[in-house]
C-alpha cells in the first residue's frame, strides 16, 4: 500500500476544498444522493421487525431502486427480477439479507450472491449498498470503477478486484479502506462513500 500517494491525493483535495465535505461545493454535490434519507430508510426496512413481516422484499426493492448509488440499469433489472420471481425466491432473498445484517454477515452475503448470480444480478453495488446505508462509517460501497482506481493508485498488490462478488473480497477491501482512512485528515471521511469519492473526483 502506497501511503505517499494517499498523502498527495489528500493535499490536492484539501487545497481544492479546505473544509472537505463541509465545503459548499461538496455539500451541494452530495444533495443528489440523499444519504441521510436513505440511511433512515435502510434502518426501517432492514430492521429485524421489518424483515420478518410479509412483503419484506418490497422494502428491499424500494431501498435499492431509490438509491442514486446504484445504476438505473442495475436497479431496473433487479426490480424486474423480483417482480417476476415466485414467492419462494423472494423469501430466500429476504432470508439472505436478514442473515447478512443480523446474524452472519459473510454467510448472508455469499448466500445473496448464490441466489442472484444465475440471473447475472449479483452486482457489487446492489450487494454492498445495503450494508453501506446501515453503517457508512465502517461498511463500503463497492463500485467497480472506483474500486479499481483505488487499488491501482494505492498499489494494493495484495488485493485483486474481481467482478464476481464475494464476501472475501468485500472484507479485504473494507479493511483496507478503513485502515487508510484512519490515517487521513477527518475532512476526507464523512463516511466511506465520501472517502472513496475523493479518488473518483481527483483521479483520471
Amino acid at each position: 500500500m502506497n501511503m505517499k500517494h494517499m498523502r498527495i491525493l489528500e493535499q490536492r483535495f484539501l487545497s481544492l476544498y479546505p473544509k472537505g465535505f463541509d465545503s459548499p461545493e461538496m455539500k451541494e454535490a452530495g444533495k443528489k444522493h440523499k444519504v441521510d434519507k436513505m440511511e433512515q430508510m435502510a434502518k426501517e426496512v432492514l430492521s429485524k421487525e421489518s424483515l420478518n413481516q410479509v412483503g419484506a422484499i418490497n422494502g428491499i426493492v424500494k431501498l435499492i431502486t431509490r438509491s442514486s448509488l446504484v445504476s438505473l440499469f442495475e436497479k431496473t433489472r433487479f426490480r424486474n427480477l423480483i417482480n417476476e420471481a415466485d414467492d419462494l425466491f423472494k423469501q430466500d432473498i429476504v432470508d439472505a439479507v436478514y442473515t447478512m445484517i443480523h446474524e452472519n454477515q459473510a454467510q448472508g452475503f455469499d448466500r445473496l450472491v448464490s441466489l442472484l448470480a444465475p440471473y447475472k444480478m449479483a452486482k457489487w453495488p446492489i450487494l454492498s449498498v445495503l450494508l453501506f446505508y446501515l453503517d457508512g462509517e465502517y461498511e463500503v460501497l463497492v463500485k467497480p470503477t472506483t474500486v479499481k482506481k483505488v487499488l491501482s493508485y494505492l498499489e494494493c498488490t495484495d488485493i485483486t478486484y474481481s467482478p464476481k462478488a464475494s464476501f472475501a473480497f468485500y472484507q479485504k477491501y473494507r479493511d483496507m479502506i478503513n485502515i487508510v482512512k484512519a490515517q487521513c485528515d477527518p475532512r476526507l471521511s464523512r463516511n466511506n462513500g465520501a472517502f472513496q469519492a475523493v479518488f473518483m473526483l481527483l483521479l483520471e
